[in-house]
């Protein structure tokens, strides 16, 4: 990066369809989406640390591995605690890794990393995350390729906040299609189970968000005949936004932000489409973990769209 770049890193602005997104390459970020000049997308500057994971890409893990410990071909391995609060590996190693740009076109981006093998996961994985935009909003797809010469645990998600229009999450509508929510503990947010929807968390209908936390992940997933699930938000002059995604996600994470600085609490709504269950480093392959072979690839997409 050079020394005059943007504290967000390199920039690269990509329109189409009546969309512009402009990219940051520290975390390969979204930092902007708007439709017409509507924000749908919480934004950030270009000469601004990013705010926390706003719009970051997530490789090779999405959330959390609880405890930074875990276990994959025999092999205990132990991560950096990157959320010390809670005492977990968080996001993944990417999120603050400056991309090079691959490719840049009018309508499309492709940016690019390779996670080097390190201490706490000793594996080598190329990702590519592709920006492209089109009249039916902004597509995403992050592909993971394994270099190394070993087995490589994988999982992969964004992390956009979502913009349904005037005011704040409160004053939104959601409409979550999904018929499972994973119950955590309130203190760690450590996974203890898969539930039924209940109560403030069935969101199956469009309802009005007001007050409700949510900081959880959602799976069993309505999908269309194609496997697309999505999810929509919209505020009361009924504008919005919708995200959707295919079957190689049957994870999602929602979050309302809470947050201690004023600014951004509950400013957007995260809706991070997952591979994988959050610390399905420990789960296994049946919460969704992606074994990545030596030469193989895995993709995962997910769309962003006005409403």
């Amino acid at each position: 990066m050079s020394s005059d770049a943007p504290l967000s890193g390199s920039a690269a602005t990509i329109t189409a369809g009546g969309y512009t997104a402009e990219l940051a390459s520290v975390g390969a970020t979204l930092r902007t989406l708007r439709y017409e000049g509507r924000d749908l997308v919480v934004p950030f500057d270009a000469d601004e640390v990013r705010p926390a994971f706003r719009g970051a890409v997530l490789a090779p893990w999405p959330n959390r591995v609880v405890d930074g410990t875990y276990s994959f071909g025999g092999t205990d391995h132990e991560l950096a605690l990157t959320e010390p609060t809670r005492h977990h590996a968080l996001h993944g190693l990417v999120a603050w890794t400056d991309f090079r740009t691959a490719a840049h076109e009018a309508d499309r981006a492709v940016l690019a990393t390779t996670i080097p093998a390190q201490s706490g996961y000793p594996f080598r994985v190329e990702v590519l995350v592709e920006y492209r935009l089109d009249a039916e909003g902004l597509h995403t797809t992050i592909t993971g390729t394994n270099t190394g010469p070993d087995a490589a645990p994988w999982g992969t998600g964004p992390h956009p906040y979502l913009v349904g229009g005037e005011g704040r999450v409160d004053d939104w509508t959601l409409t979550l299609p999904a018929a499972e929510v994973l119950e955590v503990t309130e203190d760690r947010l450590i996974p203890t189970g898969l539930a039924p929807v209940h109560d403030e968390f069935d969101l199956r209908s469009a309802t009005l968000i007001g007050d409700r936390f949510i900081d959880h992940a959602y799976t069993g997933f309505d999908r269309d005949a194609d496997g697309t699930a999505t999810i929509l938000l919209t505020a009361a002059d009924g504008h919005g936004v919708r995200a959707s995604f295919g079957p190689e996600c049957p994870w999602v994470q929602v979050h309302t932000a809470d947050h201690a600085v004023p600014e951004y609490h509950r400013a957007g709504l995260a809706v991070e489409p997952m591979t994988c269950a959050p610390d399905a480093f420990n789960a296994g392959v049946d919460a969704g973990l992606v074994v990545l072979e030596p030469g193989a690839s895995h993709a995962a997409s997910w769309t962003i769209a006005a409403v």
